[in-house]
């Protein structure tokens, strides 16, 4: 690493969809420039006006910042290098391209799009690449701003050129072409617009995802055009679809970063398993803090290969994060998903939930998973008494006579447990002796089953502890009541 202060900067397109790869390479620019104290500037890309998606601005913004992702220079919060909106920042391009233009490294498009479609047609009946250069016109004229303007490659060559991930690339002087820097409409390329903001922002590192890589030598020729030094290109390995075969898009299952907050997944999950996704930190470690993610990050540790999306493994994270909120947030969160017919129904209130919430944890992966399990009538119980038959209280072999009487016992056991102290470590200790005597299938399968009349729930201390002790008393005498008919 050298002296310069690192500048690295994420530059999406205002089109509407924030797709996970473009977060996550949002987040390993990031937390590359916290590792090494440097700045990270977001820039919006809208040059292309076709495909710019009203409101995608302020969707990118609310997007990074759920995730956690703040900036130090951007279109919200200004800088040194502003506007940080490309098509505010026309008079900048305008400027470079008039130095190609005077160089000799510019000229003016005069063919239309038939007659240059002309061109590439003729190329394939010929069955070979379509180059620009190869139609290049002996004398373009001056231009005007009516029509395209395109780079004249200085030197049909070979580039080769060093990855911060991927090690020493190449390529042939095939990959050369004139490209548009300036289109007809008066906005610029990519080509020409990123390389000249990361120049005049300063950027030393570039993440970005691999497709970039086969226009790289265009990149190299621009940079040698203008006389200046190209920044660090860090190249992140896809993010591959669940079968590992195919990168990750909308008919697979990609789904708008914010679309993960709206199903209740934790922002911090998230960036925990994006970081991890073709990043290895090293050891056996799964969850991080932002802090050491932050201390940990190196673009060394960023894998080549492809990085498969593991939904199963998104939910165990989000599963371990949910555990580790403080009960205000969860009872929050819980009160936010739950369904309104479970809100609604009497009883429901914060005190509620905060005994309902250690139930809640364990078995769900994310908040939207609340609404599968009220619909599933997992909650219903705790607000009215379970309707079921008899014969299900009754634990395998045994019979109802013997349910009755280890029920009956139960009730006497847990009556001594006051009030004040009612919780499910005083309703086991009560009853736990009986149990190992008598079996405990025997006795806390029904009492489970009177409680809830569901064959899966939480364990019948747990159960007693949230029901409180007289609805826990009546509904195991119920239980008897239908035994005995």
């Amino acid at each position: 690493m050298s002296a310069t202060k690192v500048v690295t900067r994420f530059a999406p397109s205002p089109t509407g969809f924030m797709h996970v790869g473009g977060v996550r390479t949002a987040l390993f620019a990031w937390l590359f420039a916290r590792k090494h104290g440097g700045t990270f500037i977001l820039r919006i890309e809208d040059t292309d006006k076709v495909r710019e998606v009203a409101g995608s601005m302020e969707h990118i913004i609310k997007s990074l910042k759920w995730l956690g992702i703040e900036w130090n220079e951007g279109p919200d919060v200004g800088g040194p290098n502003g506007p940080y909106i490309q098509s505010q920042r026309l008079d900048s391009y305008l400027k470079y391209a008039k130095i190609l233009i005077d160089k000799g490294y510019a000229y003016p498009d005069p063919y239309t799009k038939e007659e240059v479609e002309a061109f590439r047609q003729k190329a394939t009946e010929e069955k070979r690449a379509f180059l620009f250069r190869d139609h290049r016109p002996e004398n373009p004229g001056v231009w005007d701003g009516t029509k395209p303007l395109r780079f004249k490659v200085p030197e049909v060559k070979s580039y080769e050129w060093i990855d911060g991930v991927r090690g020493p690339l190449s390529a042939g002087p095939e990959a050369l072409d004139d490209f548009i820097l300036i289109k007809s409409d008066g906005y610029p390329t990519y080509n020409l617009a990123h390389i000249i903001d990361d120049l005049e922002m300063g950027v030393t590192h570039i993440f970005r995802s691999d497709e970039f890589i086969s226009s790289t030598p265009k990149f190299l020729s621009l940079y040698d055009a203008l006389g200046i030094e190209h920044p660090v290109f860090a190249t992140l390995p896809p993010i591959l679809g669940e079968g590992g075969n195919k990168k990750l898009g909308k008919r697979d299952g990609a789904k708008d970063i914010l679309d993960y907050e709206s199903e209740g997944y934790l922002p911090q999950a998230m960036m925990n398993f994006l970081a991890l996704l073709g990043w290895n930190p090293g050891g056996e470690q799964e969850l991080f803090t932002v802090a050491e993610l932050t201390e940990k990050f190196e673009i060394e540790r960023v894998q080549r290969s492809g990085a498969q999306w593991n939904e199963e493994k998104l939910d165990w994270m989000n599963k371990e994060y949910i555990k580790k909120l403080p009960l205000e947030q969860q009872i929050a969160s819980v009160t936010k998903f739950m369904p309104e017919k479970i809100t609604s129904m009497p009883g429901f209130s914060e005190s509620f939930i905060a005994k309902l919430a250690p139930v809640i944890t364990e078995r769900l992966e994310k908040w939207s998973d609340l609404s599968t399990m009220a619909e599933a009538g997992e909650f219903d119980y705790y607000f009215s008494d379970p309707s079921y038959e008899a014969t299900k209280l009754v634990w395998k072999t045994e019979t109802k006579e013997n349910t009755v009487t280890y029920l009956g016992k139960a009730i006497e056991l847990i009556s001594t447990v006051s009030e004040d102290s009612w919780n499910k470590d005083s309703v086991k200790a009560a009853v736990w002796e009986y149990a190992e005597s008598v079996g405990r299938g025997n006795i806390l399968w029904p009492m489970r089953y009177a409680l809830s009349g569901k064959e899966k729930s939480p364990d019948p201390f747990m159960l007693s502890e949230i029901l409180g002790k007289t609805t826990t008393i009546e509904r195991l005498s119920k239980a008897i009541e239908l035994l005995g008919k």
